[in-house]
């Protein structure tokens, strides 16, 4: 059973994260930000399948937003919102990163967030072919627990459900 824990500490004090950025609850004020970031990183995680996607802007995928406005969603802010990630008790609904703000420890920071937050047995699902995405999961203990078609705008792309136990 999957609790979440709440935590009031935001930021370099438990993360690690730089002094001048911060990790907080997600604000409505936040959502054209959120939308950047989504636009310019979503086709990212499809980037290593054979098949050509067109981007659903998050706003028009009637799916994903439900489930976006269903989750508990955190942001990373540095002079502006340049990641977010959402969870739903102990599963992981979406981890992404402006561009500009990859490989400087952004996602590594949200991840380690919402993770600090879960009690139990932690899943999410990420396109099979992502390996940039799986093994910053493996880094954290999480293992490919089964395999699954999913489709994006009409396309059928292979899925992993990753756990990481307890």
């Amino acid at each position: 059973m999957c609790a979440n824990r709440e935590e009031t500490i935001y930021g370099h004090l438990n993360l690690g994260v730089p002094p001048h950025m911060s990790i907080r609850h997600y604000k409505e004020s936040d959502y054209a930000s959120v939308l950047n970031v989504y636009t310019l990183s979503k086709l990212d995680e499809l980037r290593f399948e054979d098949q050509q996607f067109e981007l659903i802007p998050l706003d028009k995928d009637l799916t994903r937003l439900a489930l976006f406005k269903a989750s508990d969603v955190i942001v990373y802010e540095d002079s502006g919102v340049i990641g977010f990630g959402a969870s739903h008790g102990c599963e992981i609904r979406s981890l992404f990163v402006h561009p500009i703000a990859r490989g400087k420890g952004v996602g590594r920071g949200l991840l380690e967030h919402m993770l600090s937050r879960m009690t139990g047995p932690v899943t999410l699902n990420v396109a099979k072919s992502n390996i940039t995405a799986k093994s910053l999961y493996a880094m954290y203990g999480f293992e490919v627990v089964d395999e699954f078609e999913a489709t994006y705008n009409g396309v059928k792309v292979l899925a992993n459900t990753m756990m990481r136990p307890l």
